[in-house]
């Protein structure tokens, strides 16, 4: 993935209306949302969502397929797949970030 693919995914989900639109839609998976079922659950204004979900796929971490009159929106989890790589890319050197004892909680005093 090239930074500026990156870039533009982060600043998408960088709004908090889109990040909300975005995170509803991750959590229904490949049955997806229409307009109508994402604006009865956040209470989104139409113009508003149609807005927020171009950014959202144009940052290509959403698709969407017309079925009959409606347009049918689905998280593109190859691409967000490759978000998460791309963030995790050389982490930790190679070797597992996980410490090899669990951290103890410090004491509040």
């Amino acid at each position: 993935m090239k930074n500026a693919n990156a870039i533009s995914a982060f600043l998408a989900l960088g709004q908090e209306t889109r990040l909300n639109v975005f995170r509803l839609i991750v959590q229904r998976g490949d049955v997806g949302l229409t307009p109508s079922q994402i604006i009865e659950i956040l209470g989104i204004p139409n113009a508003t969502l149609s807005f927020h979900l171009k950014d959202l796929v144009d940052a290509e971490l959403l698709l969407v397929e017309r079925q009959g009159r409606n347009m049918i929106y689905r998280p593109n989890a190859f691409h967000v797949q490759r978000l998460s790589e791309f963030l995790l890319d050389n982490c930790c050197g190679g070797k597992s970030c996980m410490p090899a004892k669990p951290l103890k909680k410090a004491k509040a005093k």
